[in-house]
């Protein structure tokens, strides 16, 4: 088979990845959001009504699905996003920032009709955060998008959905994978959702669609209603998302690492991570999914929670260093051992 390589060719004012074969296979595609981050740095989280003085900002480049993109693509997966943003000065300089972490953007579209997304996040002295997003553009992203990328999607070792867009082109991303495992003796695509931002009444194919079901704690209790403060009650939540339809499910646990459970084998198994002083933990369970991906798609006959542990070790290293994709660490940055 012929291989084909990655090239780049001008495009108006900016520069643009394709593929020289739309059959081009890549590591991880992942459908799903942009925003730009309005970051500002304060002793403490504002109380409602109050206004502080914070000591530092800056303006960064986020959303879930980018975030874990950008992530993969750095610790070396050949990645793709498939997305929308506005005509406007963020949305231009999205672009760029996928160009420059090597992802391509073949399948990145712009807009007129809505603003770049946008996060308001405020950063305490702790590392804790607090986040205001509004969608714009991202939510514009829907079928005819899903249709254009559908020859890479379908061909991909791994593809990653949130809820940062319409929960439908989700669910659509989710079932095209699922029908190209179905469909195409040689697909190989396995599929991560990311429940996030959570919603409770979340239509139960997600569940049976995903071959990996990666949420939070706060994610976890409000789609199945437990209360989910311990190791213990992640692995009760986690049995009710695989009665679900879930293949495998895992929950993580910020500094208290994960909860990782699997159809066969419904025990729950507590994956710890390494103890460190977090920074600013903003973009840690993205960092997370991403790290996951690229050891899917580079490491498949890996047991699940070996390739969960070496994503916590992953995201410890990202919440040491201020900022969302700016603190996701490249191969170089990380011992051998994970490699």
């Amino acid at each position: 088979m012929q291989k084909h390589r990655w090239t780049t060719v001008s495009n108006c004012r900016t520069t643009k990845c394709f593929y020289m074969d739309m059959a081009q296979e890549v590591d991880v595609i992942v459908v799903g959001s942009c925003m730009t981050d309005l970051v500002s740095q304060a002793p403490r989280l504002p109380k409602a009504g109050e206004t502080i003085h914070g000591h530092k900002f800056f303006i960064g480049f986020g959303g879930k699905g980018a975030n874990q993109c950008v992530q993969a693509a750095r610790l070396g997966s050949k990645t793709a996003m498939v997305c929308k943003v506005g005509k406007d000065f963020f949305g231009n300089n999205y672009i760029q920032n996928f160009i420059d972490n090597g992802v391509c953007t073949a399948f990145v579209e712009q807009t007129a009709e809505a603003m770049t997304g946008c996060a308001s996040i405020i950063v305490n002295d702790a590392g804790e955060n607090a986040i205001v997003i509004v969608a714009g553009a991202n939510m514009l992203l829907g079928e005819n998008e899903l249709q254009r990328a559908h020859s890479a999607l379908v061909k991909a070792k791994v593809l990653v959905c949130q809820l940062e867009v319409s929960p439908q082109t989700s669910l659509q991303a989710l079932r095209m994978a699922r029908q190209s495992q179905e469909f195409y003796i040689s697909s190989t695509v396995k599929t991560i959702f990311n429940p996030a931002p959570a919603v409770p009444d979340l239509h139960a194919d997600f569940y049976k669609e995903s071959d990996i079901f990666c949420c939070n704690e706060s994610e976890a209790e409000l789609l199945t209603g437990a209360h989910v403060a311990s190791v213990e009650d992640a692995g009760k939540a986690g049995r009710e998302l695989l009665k679900r339809g879930c293949a495998s499910v895992i929950i993580t646990m910020g500094s208290h690492g994960c909860v990782v459970l699997q159809t066969s084998d419904p025990n729950p198994k507590h994956i710890p991570t390494t103890k460190v002083t977090p920074v600013d933990t903003t973009g840690a369970g993205d960092s997370f999914i991403g790290a996951l991906a690229f050891y899917i798609a580079h490491y498949p006959s890996m047991q699940l929670e070996e390739m969960a542990r070496r994503a916590n070790l992953v995201a410890a290293v990202s919440v040491q260093t201020f900022g969302t994709q700016t603190s996701y660490p490249t191969k170089k940055d990380l011992p051998a051992e994970l490699f």
